[in-house]
């Protein structure tokens, strides 16, 4: 192994997780007066990503298709089955992250896990914490990851360090209006106009893996759910040929409305009367719509564990 440390997030990477492998690559290097700390992704980057790299001057980092043999930091992820092919046989350096924890690993490494809304709140705690200076468009790049993933506050994963950090990132980035912004992010995260349907179902999409089998739950925010409703029936035939190729017990694609906060769910499932007890709602031809439901972390991942995991 050489001294190069690969700061990398979950497959089919989002916004937080692509921020995050760039801001706390910059966080070490200045830390430690170094340059060996190197983003990297997991996959190819979805298209507000695309936008939120190029509106504040990043470059993509480096795609990182196996890190057999390399120094390796995981962000926004601690599950394996989440992460970069080959990292059974990496040297995992550090994590940080802000989901549970369901990792196991045969030595002690720095680890830190914060029941926040996002992994780029945590990263930039810390710039903060430490009085290190934080570049104005690295500011606005983790503010687009933090309204992402926190719904622009609305979901149940904010937290009030999320609200605190918004605040002073949007300071810094010179954003004056951080809500305008946010949707301007979900208009462009929601316009599926260019993608297929196996796209869509991948554009934000994890594995879990549950006593019952192997599920995945993809999730789509938009501001209006019409703009999916003539695709519906294209997306769950695409989720049938992802279950039956993949071996999936499920699949689920929930497109969540952020205006009307509620999400319409898209389901192939081996066991449509369970799928529909975790979710607390019948399932009509795949699909139901569930008011008050937006969060894959808080919401949906925990209620399927509560049924396929005993």
């Amino acid at each position: 192994m050489d001294n190069k440390i690969y700061i990398i997030g979950h497959k089919s990477p989002d916004l937080d997780s692509s921020a995050a492998a760039i801001a706390y690559a910059d966080l070490k290097n200045k830390m430690e007066s170094a340059d060996n700390y190197a983003p990297a992704l997991a996959g190819e980057i979805n298209k507000e990503t695309e936008f939120a790299l190029k509106k504040f001057g990043f470059e993509k980092p480096e795609v990182l298709n196996n890190a057999k043999e390399k120094n390796i930091i995981l962000v926004d992820h601690n599950e394996f089955q989440q992460a970069v092919s080959g990292i059974e046989e990496a040297k995992i350096i550090e994590i940080l992250d802000h989901h549970k924890v369901d990792f196991k690993y045969g030595e002690p490494i720095a680890f830190t896990v914060k029941p926040w809304g996002a992994s780029c709140t945590i990263i930039a705690d810390e710039f903060f914490a430490r009085n290190i200076e934080l570049d104005k468009n690295l500011a606005g790049l983790m503010l687009s990851a933090v309204l992402v993933d926190t719904v622009i506050t609305k979901s149940p994963t904010c937290a009030e360090k999320d609200k605190e950090i918004i605040t002073k990132l949007a300071g810094i980035a010179g954003i004056t209006n951080w809500q305008e912004f946010g949707m301007e992010l979900f208009k462009i995260r929601s316009t599926v106009s260019e993608l297929s349907g196996a796209e869509i179902i991948k554009s934000d999409f994890k594995d879990f893996n549950f006593k019952a089998g192997k599920f995945g739950i993809g999730q789509v925010e938009t501001v209006d759910l019409n703009e999916f409703a003539a695709r519906e029936d294209e997306i769950i035939n695409e989720l049938n040929k992802l279950r039956e190729a993949e071996n999936y017990h499920s699949v689920i694609l929930f497109i969540t409305d952020i205006i009307k906060e509620g999400s319409e769910f898209l389901v192939s499932t081996v066991d449509q009367l369970k799928v529909g007890e975790a979710l607390g709602a019948k399932l009509k031809n795949g699909k139901v719509y569930i008011n008050g439901m937006i969060s894959r972390k808080k919401q949906v991942a925990p209620k399927f564990s509560e049924i396929f995991d005993k």
